[in-house]
């Protein structure tokens, strides 16, 4: 009986949790993303667009709820430097201070806010001191007015004869290229601004704008690698905290899916080989290269399951589709709802090292 009782003492204590690993398991830190209900984790996935001047009803509400990361300002949204301020104090004032605010100021032909630097594009700031002066005049200029993001630079590599984004690509080679974008990310992030080096995983050679049209990079791979995605690689050596995944298809990495849809282009390349551990933002999920191949809330879903963080939707009829559709979801896929978590826990980072706020309270949205 005495051996019976010692061998049933051992099964049950071989499943049993001793004290101090209830004690271990009751010292596990709490992250931020924990305290958000699952509306609100997708909204930390989500940056929305609006027209006009005026914060609308629905995007004061969106961000103060936390069913938004932030938003992207366009020229419609941006009369003049005093207005824009304005415009994004509201914007703060309904998110806690926790919004993230972002244009495109490369300069040149993107140049959102017309009172803001740099004038020049990026073909004209070949030199390293004129790339850091670009950089550190426009992030001023940006942070004055509110703005936390610029969704720049542009980190392709030009070919000879030109490409689709011509002047918007800094001068020279590889190298020439990866110090360049090195410097802006430094001065911009000196300047209390996030950058967002783009097209990953290059878009250089590019005849055609993914906005318009469907577009298929059928560079090798070696030169992908060896190449193309090198100012990237300077990027985020240089702390770069977001990455724009292009919209191209690149057939030498991914035969099947567009980069920004393409688990072997973010997750294996840009994760795993560059090692990037920041966000990672989808250029416009409206571009005429998404739609071709299906719908907007598709392609959302598409993007995240493939490693996208953020995505950027300059459509302001977009939001609540791809909210919806991201929801439903997350609640039918435990994986896909763990991608969402993942996620947002690094746009919650991301906030946290910008400075911005304090995280929104959990709603009773599940």
């Amino acid at each position: 009986m005495a051996l019976l009782a010692a061998i049933a003492g051992a099964i049950a204590g071989s499943g049993a949790e001793t004290e101090g690993e209830r004690g271990d398991r009751r010292a596990a830190p709490e992250r931020a993303v924990d305290r958000l209900s699952l509306e609100q984790q997708v909204g930390q996935l989500l940056v929305l667009s609006f027209s006009g001047a005026k914060v609308p009803d629905y995007v004061r509400d969106t961000l103060r709820e936390g069913r938004g990361a932030g938003v992207v300002l366009f020229q419609s949204n941006a009369r003049s430097r005093r207005q824009v301020r304005s415009l994004t104090r509201r914007l703060q004032r309904a998110a806690q201070g926790r919004a993230l605010v972002a244009t495109d100021q490369e300069g040149g032909p993107i140049r959102i806010l017309s009172f803001a630097n740099p004038v020049d594009g990026q073909a004209a700031h070949g030199t390293v001191r004129k790339a850091a002066a670009a950089a550190r005049d426009g992030a001023r200029d940006l942070a004055r007015v509110g703005v936390n993001v610029n969704l720049a630079p542009v980190a392709d590599i030009g070919v000879p004869g030109g490409s689709a984004v011509g002047p918007r690509v800094y001068p020279g080679e590889s190298r020439e290229v990866s110090a360049l974008v090195r410097a802006s990310i430094r001065e911009h992030g000196r300047g209390g601004v996030a950058t967002t080096p783009k097209h990953f995983p290059g878009f250089g050679s590019a005849q055609g704008n993914t906005d318009d049209e469907p577009v298929t990079i059928d560079a090798p791979r070696e030169q992908i690698l060896g190449r193309d995605v090198e100012p990237f690689r300077a990027a985020i050596a240089a702390g770069a905290p977001l990455v724009m995944a292009s919209h191209a298809l690149y057939p030498a990495l991914d035969g099947r899916r567009i980069a920004s849809q393409s688990q072997p282009v973010l997750g294996d390349l840009l994760r795993r080989r560059l090692g990037f551990r920041g966000v990672v933002v989808t250029d416009s999920i409206e571009a005429d290269a998404v739609l071709a191949r299906s719908s907007v809330e598709t392609a959302a879903v598409r993007s995240v399951a493939a490693g996208v963080d953020i995505v950027l939707m300059t459509g302001p009829g977009s939001f609540d589709g791809v909210r919806d559709r991201l929801l439903a979801r997350a609640r039918r896929s435990p994986r896909f709802r763990r991608r969402v978590e993942e996620s947002a826990e690094r746009v919650l980072v991301l906030k946290d090292r910008m400075g911005l706020g304090r995280s929104p309270r959990r709603s009773s949205a599940r």
